[in-house]
């Protein structure tokens, strides 16, 4: 059925939403800000391409939107959107909302970017809309001043550097608060859904559809839970367990590191004959632990890169992808025994991510600022004793050796100022979703896919049994059909899928490589990684 919006009602439609969007405050004053809140759904968006080296159909345009929703005479900042319209205005639905992840992650580009890979019959039924969250890229972007090195934080637990990490964390937040102050509060998931359902009412439409990978399942989920009359088809891909936002997020990524180097040690175990890494699982395993030893006594200089043990533990996101950890093994070993080696000026400096801009001034490590800004402002279950650190990653760096203590380890939101954030949203409602989630995903292991699927009642989930990678609509995958179908017809399917990864597809990640998602970390040095 054809999507017909009436003109006359938006208007209406978006003042009455619009109101839903103050944050929980006295009754006064909630009432002030509800009668303030009906401009910024009257907004027009002056729309113009995005630039002379982008598309022509690729067009921008800046919202105004408050920083403080329950003060919307207060401070304004600006909110960076983007879109190409619908290929065809006969099937045209309404709008598809884009979000690529992180927190920190920019969406201006992705009508560009996703418009390739998404399906034509997706492309013809939506707007495909992009938007940097407050706070990320032409959003009006914050910085908190970092280094390079502070910017740097897998840091593994150690007794004799633990004082020296608890200084780092409460530089960082230091830093944070004296360069951007109050302003920080108000980056949370909670703000971005707001903006979220701005957006949905400055574009006169009376639902979104959304398609959310990574962190974008939170943001999406987060909207379901405050907007849920406003929610049209959601995909959510590579799903965040909301449960266990944000430091239990982290630690799932030891939790889920462990499966992958077991897969990992019994693959590569069978391959002795092309590896030679070890004719059984365990002597896999002593080769690998055994290179970590030899790496932290004097460090391994891997493609010109010096490596300590350590910084071959942060690779742990490599083992789920098989192939690539036993070729990656293997040089390892080769760069360890070998005689002569080399540093290559520079390879040893930890180079930042160059800032998303259109034409903004974007502070160096925006991206950084505004990762902490969510991760320690989403929540106040954040521990405020180091001690508590100390003893967490010690204990999971015995239970899960490859990458615990560095999960579990002191951050800065040990430090961050509170200053009375709102407390993270409780995921709980039978909004109709779609997730989607491979087996061996690095960065949201299957046990946090599973999290959110139980957390939305309402939603069916498609499971990639062997699927490799992060990220997965848009990559060719065996789940593509589904989300096409849901995106196109509404309908969810019956009950949950599971379908089959190729065999090529279950040994390496390299199929999901050209999704615009932030790539999980690979070794220092090695070419093609972070």
């Amino acid at each position: 059925m054809t999507y017909v919006r009436s003109r006359r009602i938006a208007p209406v439609l978006a003042v009455s939403a619009l109101a839903a969007l103050v944050p929980a405050v006295t009754p006064a004053t909630a009432s002030a800000a509800a009668r303030s809140l009906p401009r910024y759904a009257q907004q027009k968006p002056a729309w113009h391409r995005c630039g002379s080296a982008t598309p022509a159909a690729f067009q921008c345009a800046t919202l105004k939107v408050p920083l403080d929703y329950s003060r919307p005479d207060g401070k304004k900042i600006d909110l960076a959107i983007s879109r190409i319209k619908a290929s065809s205005t006969a099937e045209r639905r309404g709008v598809l909302l884009l979000n690529p992840g992180g927190p920190g992650g920019s969406g201006l580009d992705l009508p560009v970017s996703m418009g390739a890979e998404i399906p034509k019959s997706v492309t013809k039924k939506y707007d495909l809309i992009g938007f940097d969250p407050r706070g990320v890229g032409e959003s009006s972007p914050v910085g908190c001043g970092l280094t390079a090195e502070e910017e740097n934080w897998q840091r593994p637990y150690k007794a004799a550097t633990y004082a020296k990490d608890v200084k780092w964390a409460r530089t960082v937040a230091r830093k944070c608060d004296a360069k951007q102050g109050d302003t920080l509060r108000h980056i949370t998931t909670r703000n971005t859904a707001r903006d979220m359902d701005a957006i949905r009412a400055a574009l006169g439409e009376k639902k979104i559809s959304y398609l959310g990978y990574s962190y974008g399942t939170y943001l999406g989920a987060v909207y379901t839970q405050m907007f849920p009359r406003r929610t049209d088809r959601l995909v959510l891909d590579s799903a965040i367990d909301p449960a266990r936002v944000w430091r239990g997020m982290m630690q799932v990524w030891s939790e889920g590191s462990e499966p992958a180097f077991t897969r990992w040690s019994k693959w590569t175990a069978q391959r002795n004959a092309t590896y030679k890494l070890g004719s059984t699982p365990d002597k896999v395993r002593k080769t690998f632990w055994d290179l970590v030893a030899r790496a932290n006594r004097k460090p391994i200089i891997f493609h010109g890169t010096p490596l300590s043990g350590d910084d071959i533990r942060a690779g742990r996101a490599m083992f789920f992808s098989v192939r690539e950890a036993a070729e990656t093994v293997v040089d390892l070993k080769k760069a360890a025994a070998a005689k002569n080696q080399t540093v290559t000026p520079g390879t040893g400096k930890r180079e930042r991510p160059a800032p998303p801009a259109f034409g903004r001034a974007v502070p160096s490590d925006n991206t950084t600022a505004a990762f902490w800004s969510v991760v320690c402002g989403d929540t106040r279950a954040w521990p405020r004793d180091p001690e508590q650190y100390r003893r967490d990653a010690i204990r999971d760096k015995a239970k899960y050796p490859l990458y615990g203590d560095f999960a579990s380890t002191i951050k800065p939101c040990a430090f961050w100022k509170k200053n009375g954030s709102e407390p993270a949203t409780t995921i709980d409602n039978k909004v109709g979703v779609l997730t989607l989630q491979n087996e061996w995903d690095p960065q949201t292991p299957l046990s946090s896919g599973l999290g959110m699927h139980r957390a939305l009642k309402g939603s069916r989930m498609v499971m990639v049994a062997g699927g490799v990678g992060h990220g997965i609509y848009g990559s060719k995958s065996c789940a593509d059909k589904t989300a096409t179908a849901y995106l196109t017809t509404g309908r969810l399917p019956a009950k949950d899928v599971v379908c089959q990864a190729p065999a090529p597809a279950r040994e390496s990640s390299s199929g999901v490589a050209h999704l615009p998602l932030p790539a999980p970390p690979g070794l220092p040095g090695m070419p093609g990684r972070s």
